[in-house]
């Protein structure tokens, strides 16, 4: 009877842990991040070793740009669970932001745990997308004295095209803009945009490389690729190229419309971003009165926003 009257006492306590911990990840769905981090924190008081909540909070800090707090709770998941390519992905991204924010001669002395983490998440997860985006950035931007590699950078170019033609196409579009090949860079991202473009129909994909003689089982790869990899982030780049390329208009409208409808935390980009591409495509269009609206929602959270102050100087010369 002892061992009930103990349990009955203690089940009132987990059940209120528990749902304690369902409602910070409401709330932390919602990106009210002021209001899911302290539950958060209570819970890990009394679950030190979740590795869910450990995840939340290095999510959390994250967001903030709070990157030694993230980097502290992503090595301690490395640690617990070393076979996560996701904890692996994570702690190289919080570690690369960090050592952003330093000297050049600073961002050195992180390279080798960059490297080793993505490198490290890609083995672990032969289909981890982000991981393989990040190494072709990692190398392509590192210089070639302390280990950049324009052909490192391509493999995983080429991995990612095997995953998804759509960032394919983006990753080597990518690298050529790095490496200053414009002619190079626009025709990979037309392609991503023509793999990518939403919404499309098979109807129109097959219509669309009936056009450029490309074969039947191009078309089907491609309809797989929408289908297994799509991803919101990809709404904003085929955006982010309609702007910046001033091709397919429309489709990038439309796409920047998706990317907002959808955003989360886990897209990246912030939605300010997309309200400056958006404004860019309407000043290509000529449209003044919509470019400004959007170039004011690219501000009204964010009035330091240094990109959009100058897009806003050039819309108003319309």
């Amino acid at each position: 009877m002892k061992y009930v009257r103990n349990l009955l006492f203690i089940f009132p306590f987990f059940c209120w842990s528990q749902s304690n911990f369902e409602l910070a990840e409401v709330y932390f769905q919602q990106e009210k991040f002021d209001i899911a981090k302290p539950l958060f924190q209570d819970y890990l008081e009394e679950h030190p070793n979740s590795l869910k909540c450990k995840e939340y909070l290095g999510d959390i800090a994250s967001y903030s740009k709070d990157w030694e707090t993230a980097i502290d709770y992503y090595k301690d998941l490395v640690f617990l669970d070393a076979t996560s390519a996701n904890y692996h992905f994570k702690f190289g991204g919080a570690t690369s932001m960090k050592a952003l924010e330093g000297s050049k001669l600073r961002a050195l002395l992180y390279v080798s745990d960059i490297k080793e983490a993505f490198e490290t998440a890609a083995s672990l997860d032969s289909e981890h997308i982000e991981t393989r985006w990040a190494l072709v950035e990692f190398y392509i931007q590192l210089p070639g004295i302390i280990g950049g590699s324009e052909d490192k950078a391509m493999e995983y170019a080429n991995e990612l095209g095997k995953l998804s033609l759509v960032d394919g196409y983006l990753a080597n579009g990518y690298i050529a803009e790095y490496t200053e090949r414009p002619l190079d860079a626009e025709n990979f991202y037309k392609k991503a945009i023509e793999v990518g473009g939403s919404p499309h129909t098979y109807e129109k994909l097959s219509a669309l490389y009936e056009n450029n003689e490309r074969p039947q089982e191009a078309i089907e790869t491609s309809v797989r690729s929408l289908k297994l990899h799509k991803r919101n982030q990809l709404q904003y780049q085929i955006g982010k190229i309609a702007a910046q390329y001033n091709i397919y208009s429309q489709l990038g409208l439309e796409s920047l419309q998706e990317y907002i409808k959808n955003h989360s935390i886990k897209d990246g980009v912030p939605k300010d971003w997309a309200y400056l591409r958006m404004a860019q495509i309407y000043k290509n269009l000529g449209r003044k009165e919509d470019a400004l609206f959007w170039i004011d929602e690219a501000l009204s959270n964010r009035p330091d926003f240094k990109e959009a102050l100058e897009e806003k100087k050039r819309i108003k010369t319309l």
